[in-house]
Parts: structure tokens; C-alpha cells; sequence
């Protein structure tokens, strides 16, 4: 029998599964980043006291640690409509002119990964954050004319994984600037039970304890983690996501106790074995593992510094001793006295 207490999941109508989102809708259900959220709390209650938009926001953080999911819980806060795009997909003015003039007063526009918005984009997004106007050439050659239109006031909300590449003029233009932190165990362990809850996932206080220490900081892995977990539990146990299973499951699908994946650990493999411990430079690295080299420094490279694992110098990246430890190599030289 087990000796273990069992969080059992609220049934869920079955015409409704579809329809479960494990997103927070307000900051009151949005687990971690409490300095952040007392921050916003504030400028969005002032912004409705006064009646006025929200300012500008520039979220920065690793991916998967809730930037999206901000942006439409400012939207839900203020009571307006979220418009999305991201900057890749805003490939000429017009189509960013497109979405401004459909926008009504008081709209949040979100733009993900802005750092990655062309630079004629960005242009015409100036004045649209500053004064509220859009600046548009119509036809062509000596017959082209300027026109300048009023926009309604809304708020862009924009997401970065790289905000030092976010153009000075463009980040100068925000009012609100934060960034997102990676949680802690802790923190993981309450989103898991929630979204378990919404998922009509059985799992024990223990399980979800386990496959939170394993989630690398971040609430899209440990939400990744337990449905993967929970399939390994329906097609291999009994159903429910226990210890037990959870450890079983996790070997299955190759996260190990610090919560790195095969590529986490393909990168540490390259740089300590195949390179000597580096330095390595990024785009070797990235191809050493078969990766993008933006994949490997925007979402693999800062966990693998958050865990003291990995460190950038300016001749590129250097293992630390506690990768050689973790890894189960001696360190160059013999140096076992690195080894814990």
C-alpha cells in the first residue's frame, strides 16, 4: 500500500478539457516572481485609478518563465483585449501599421522577442509609443506623401530573451523595464500541483516535489515534465505520479538529478572533453552539439551559469569544476583535488 497522501485532481467536464489552459489569469494565480508582481501590481492600480494606459512594458528573462504569460494577465487586469505578435513575424511597416490601426483605446499589444523586430519596424514603432501617432509614406517617388494618423493609447507589452539586443532608442521608450528571475523549488513544486489539478493529474506531494527539483528553474519544463511523467505513469504504473515513478520515468527520459537533458549534457561533454575544458566559442560549441547557436546561448547556457556549470569569458566558455564533478571527468592535469 502506499504510505504517501495522494493530491487528487478536481474532475474536469469532458467537454471542457479542451479548453483547460494551465496559464494563470490574474497575478493573484501567478506563482513566483513576488517583487515583480508587487511592481506591476502597483502601476497597474495607478494607471486605473488615474484612468490612463498602462506604460509601456519590457519583460527580459530565459525562456519559459512566464513573459507571455504576464502580457495577458496585464491584458485581463485592465479589462482590454491582447493582441499578439512577435518580431519576427513583422517583417515590413505595413504590417506593423496594420495592427496599430485596429487597436482601441486602451489595448494591450504584445510583442514577443522584439530584440528580433527589423529595423524599419522599428522606426515607425517610435512614434507610436511616444506620442500615440503613425507616421506613413503613401505612394512613391516625387508624389509621395507623409501622413501622420492618430493611434488610440495602448500599452505594448514586449518579451526579449536577449535584451541587450533590444536598440537603446527602442528600450528608452519603456516605462515599466523588469525581468524575470528562474524560480525556486519551492515555487516549481506549487505550479506542478496546480496545473496537475487542471490536467486531472493524480500525483503525491512527493512526486511533485521530485520532478519540481528536476524542472531547471523554469514552469514550462516542470509543466513539460508532468505530462510526460504522467504518461509514463498511465502506460507503465498504475497512474499515478508517485516517487517511484517519477524517478523511473525522468531515467526513461534522460533528465538527471540536476534537471539537465541530453543536450544540457552534450554541451558540458563538448566543452570538457572535446575542447579541454575551453574556452570554446559559441558558434563551435553550437556546432559541436548540432544547435543553433541563439538555441545554445539563449536556452541552454543560463541554467547551465545559474548551476555554477558553465561561465562566458571574453575568450569564450569555460567549464568549472563542478561540470568536470558533475560530468565524472578529472579536471586537466590531474587536478582531482577539484573534485568534490
Amino acid at each position: 500500500m502506499r504510505e504517501e497522501s495522494v493530491l487528487t485532481a478536481a474532475p474536469i467536464e469532458d467537454d471542457r478539457i479542451t479548453e483547460v489552459t494551465l496559464r494563470p489569469q490574474n497575478l493573484d494565480d501567478f506563482v513566483g516572481q513576488t517583487k515583480l508582481k508587487e511592481r506591476l501590481m502597483i502601476s497597474l492600480e495607478a494607471a486605473s485609478t488615474l484612468g490612463k494606459p498602462l506604460d509601456h512594458v519590457l519583460l527580459s528573462g530565459p525562456p519559459g518563465l512566464g513573459k507571455t504569460t504576464l502580457a495577458q494577465i496585464v491584458a485581463n487586469e485592465l479589462g482590454s483585449r491582447l493582441r499578439v505578435t512577435s518580431g519576427p513575424a513583422l517583417e515590413r511597416p505595413g504590417d506593423l501599421a496594420s495592427i496599430l490601426t485596429h487597436l482601441d483605446e486602451r489595448d494591450v499589444f504584445f510583442i514577443d522577442e522584439i530584440h528580433r523586430l527589423p529595423r524599419a519596424v522599428e522606426e515607425v514603432l517610435y512614434p507610436a509609443m511616444e506620442d500615440f501617432q503613425l507616421d506613413l509614406v503613401v505612394g512613391k517617388g516625387p508624389a509621395a506623401q507623409s501622413l501622420r494618423l492618430d493611434l488610440p493609447r495602448f500599452t505594448l507589452v514586449a518579451a526579449t530573451t536577449r535584451k541587450g539586443k533590444v536598440a537603446a532608442p527602442l528600450r528608452d521608450r519603456f516605462g515599466i523595464v523588469d525581468k524575470l528571475d528562474f524560480y525556486d523549488a519551492a515555487e516549481l513544486d506549487q505550479i506542478i500541483q496546480r496545473s496537475a489539478g487542471l490536467l486531472d493529474v493524480e500525483i503525491t506531494a512527493t512526486g511533485s516535489a521530485l520532478v519540481a527539483s528536476r524542472s531547471r528553474g523554469t514552469p514550462r519544463i516542470a509543466n513539460r515534465l508532468l505530462a510526460r511523467m504522467h504518461d509514463y505513469a498511465v502506460a507503465r504504473a498504475d497512474g499515478i505520479v508517485d516517487e517511484a515513478t517519477a524517478l523511473a520515468a525522468l531515467q526513461v527520459f534522460e533528465v538527471d538529478d540536476l534537471g539537465l537533458d541530453k543536450v544540457d549534457r552534450a554541451i558540458l561533454a563538448a566543452i570538457v572533453t572535446t575542447f579541454s575544458g575551453g574556452p570554446v566559442g559559441l558558434s563551435t560549441l553550437a556546432i559541436a552539439v548540432g544547435e543553433e547557436p541563439e538555441t545554445v546561448e539563449d536556452a541552454y547556457e543560463p541554467f547551465l551559469m545559474q548551476s555554477g556549470l558553465l561561465r562566458r569569458t571574453p575568450r569564450g566558455r569555460v567549464a568549472t569544476p563542478a561540470a568536470y564533478a558533475h560530468m565524472d571527468v578529472v579536471p586537466p592535469g590531474g587536478q582531482s583535488s577539484l573534485l568534490p
